[in-house]
């Protein structure tokens, strides 16, 4: 960077550099996000994968800065996925907001079902591990409602 102080999305903040540099999403994740989407025997240089992770900070600050505002006029301290929702519309970012909607859908009824699958079987389990094995037998016959949920048998 030419400049070591410079403003980020969020009204009335100056960053420093060292500041930045800990607030950037990390370069391995980054690259191996981009890997995916690209050719099998590609090779992604080390300023394209800085540059995409210096972007996708720089869009995660600027709609968490939306979301944040959200929360301050509601006078509250957390940021849920609703408030990301919002944030999308606010900024004119529609399609993704309706990505993040159907997202944060599936994941609270996948949460609510993970729920009753240990309310039901609380009363059963005799230790931690009796938990777990019944946790990830449960996910295998549940596969088809909580798709995006990894199970636990290949740590055990």
């Amino acid at each position: 960077m030419e400049d070591a102080n410079y403003y980020c999305a969020l009204p009335r903040v100056m960053l420093t550099t060292s500041v930045h540099e800990d607030q950037l999403l990390p370069i391995a994740n980054v690259g191996r996000i981009m890997k995916q989407v690209v050719p099998p025997n590609s090779k992604i240089s080390k300023k394209a994968k800085e540059t995409m992770q210096e972007c996708a900070s720089e869009f995660i600050g600027f709609v968490t800065g939306e979301a944040a505002d959200r929360c301050r006029k509601e006078k509250r301290k957390t940021i849920n996925g609703d408030d990301i929702c919002h944030a999308f519309e606010a900024l004119g970012l529609d399609h993704y907001a309706e990505a993040m909607k159907r997202y944060v859908e599936r994941y609270r009824e996948c949460e609510n079902h993970m729920m009753s699958l240990k309310v039901n079987t609380n009363a059963q389990l005799d230790s931690p591990r009796a938990e777990l094995s019944l946790f990830a037998s449960g996910l295998h016959e549940d596969d088809q409602t909580c798709p995006n949920v990894a199970t636990t048998t290949e740590f055990f």
